[in-house]
């Protein structure tokens, strides 16, 4: 008679499976395979009935045989089984030559491409798909189509930065027949019939009640690296209940990290939370002592290999633009602005290395504010001057800072010029009208704030000319800019300018981000 290590069986009406009884080397081996089981817990452990899990089970049954009745070994070989095909069609929807199933609901004239097809039918049979297709490749298109070609998934939430709403319910009802309703407050209310409900990531928190009563069936989070620090947070604790009671979830990105990847395992908690394990494991096995993952590439094809994320480059699906010069220029800068605060500085450094633990982190980031913020002073105007050259040439500019203080500089010295503000001042509504003036041509300079650049679509109708006024440190978030106006539409080559000065902070970030050594590249 064989042996065995503890017992196996379905409860809760098959819903379930229930390990218990196990020898405590085989619990050990157990808990490292399964990371949900609860480490401290002695059984009996429990787990959903899925695929993935009867496919887990199975392998670990052929090391550790575990008592089961007849009728539960062959529910375990039916669902291992069923796991093997899906797997099989999950590679077979990736291969170039695949011909995708028609999809219903789009608008006359519409249609999806292949790659976006690729991705919708890797969601419905995947259930939570971290899109990270490069910008310009119609992430927001491959969304829409989803939610048309999956019925199950109405209706679906929506969760995007508040001047996205707009631009989400025209380019939904512009593609699709899906009925949208637009979020209007931040407290429940009587929703009307929909598809699709769009809310502000502002508002979530206040309908968390909502989202625990299982209306909505499929959550879908416009760049999630704005959920990056996790469940710790109001409006992450409210999107983990949204996604605890949906049955779908997609997360739209180019770049779901900005500088720590630890910040991964937290994105992926609203997209798929067994995929990285526990996050105790996760910082083990994946992440170096200053937060950064160890290995970016391993990391990429392990979420590649269990299909839990899809990436796709222009080149990869056939779209080709030219490509996007990187131009830096060193500009003149009033070397006053940047001696004025030497003195404050300077303390500020004493505390940032020598102060208690919360003072040095404060000391560090006031010191990196007002270091930053000086640079850009320091070079207002030269910033300033450059981009009315570009206008003067015809052609209409983007303008990209931080702070306000430089913004004040911009404006006064281009005040002629009535420029646009797209920046952290201005409300969702105010954002959208002074985007409508640059479109319209009612002025050639949109001043944008550097984190603003994500999901901010048809800008390269109007322009191919970005103005970096000030760094950030994250490379990911000029990327996020530039894509902006380097995608599908775009008919003049995009470049980009880094407006640098030789002292300040430039020389610094610029030496993390390797601008000099990328430009040199490209």
């Amino acid at each position: 008679m064989r042996r065995t290590f503890g017992e196996l069986r379905l409860i809760k009406d098959g819903k379930a499976w229930e390990v218990s009884r196990l020898e405590p080397h085989v619990a050990i081996r157990f808990k490292q395979l399964f990371p949900r089981v609860p480490k401290q817990s002695a059984g009996p452990f429990e787990l959903p009935r899925d695929l993935m899990v009867a496919a887990d089970l199975e392998w670990f049954l052929a090391r550790y045989p575990l008592h089961m009745t007849v009728e539960d070994q062959a529910a375990l070989l039916a669902g291992k089984a069923l796991f093997d095909v899906q797997q099989a069609e999950l590679e077979r929807i990736l291969l170039p030559d695949y011909v995708p199933p028609a999809i219903p609901g789009l608008r006359e004239g519409e249609v999806i491409r292949h790659y976006q097809q690729q991705a919708i039918q890797l969601l419905r049979r995947r259930r939570g798909l971290l899109l990270g297709d490069e910008g310009g490749l119609g992430k927001t298109y491959t969304a829409a189509g989803f939610l048309c070609a999956e019925p199950g998934a109405l209706p679906a939430a929506i969760v995007c930065d508040a001047h996205m709403q707009k631009q989400w319910a025209e380019k939904t009802q512009a593609f699709t027949n899906l009925k949208v309703h637009i979020i209007k407050q931040a407290k429940p209310y009587d929703l009307p019939p929909a598809d699709v409900y769009l809310f502000r990531i502002s508002q979530i928190l206040g309908w968390t009640d909502i989202f625990a009563t299982d209306f909505f069936r499929a959550m879908i989070i416009d760049e999630p690296q704005s959920l990056r620090t996790g469940t710790g947070t109001a409006k992450g604790g409210a999107a983990k209940v949204l996604y605890e009671h949906t049955l779908y979830h997609l997360g739209l990105t180019a770049t779901p990290i900005y500088n720590y990847g630890v910040e991964m395992w937290n994105v992926m908690q609203f997209i798929d939370d067994t995929v990285l394990g526990s996050y105790s494991d996760f910082c083990r096995e994946w992440v170096d002592n200053h937060g950064h993952i160890t290995d970016p590439k391993a990391l990429g094809t392990y979420l590649r290999e269990q299909h839990v994320m899809l990436r796709r480059l222009k080149s990869d699906v056939g779209l080709e633009l030219p490509k996007v010069s990187r131009i830096v220029e060193y500009v003149d800068y009033d070397a006053k602005a940047v001696e004025s605060i030497e003195e404050m500085a300077r303390r500020l450094a004493i505390r940032a290395t020598t102060g208690a633990f919360v003072e040095r982190g404060q000391a560090a980031r006031e010191l990196d504010m007002m270091v930053r913020q000086a640079t850009g002073v320091s070079k207002a105007k030269s910033v300033a001057q450059f981009v009315r050259l570009m206008v003067a040439a015809g052609e209409p500019v983007l303008l990209m800072g931080w702070h306000r203080a430089v913004y004040d500089c911009w404006l006064d010295e281009l005040k002629d010029l009535r420029p646009a503000m797209y920046t952290g001042s201005e409300t969702a509504g105010k954002k959208n009208a002074e985007k409508d003036r640059f479109m319209s041509g009612d002025t050639d300079v949109m001043i944008m704030s550097l984190r603003s650049g994500a999901g901010v679509d048809d800008l390269q109708h109007r322009c191919s000319v970005v103005v970096f006024g000030e760094l950030d440190w994250s490379p990911g978030i000029h990327q996020q800019v530039i894509w902006r106006l380097d995608r599908e539409g775009q008919e003049n080559p995009v470049t980009a300018f880094f407006l640098v000065s030789e002292e300040g902070s430039d020389p610094p970030i610029m030496d993390v981000l390797g601008i000099k050594a990328s430009e040199a590249r490209q």
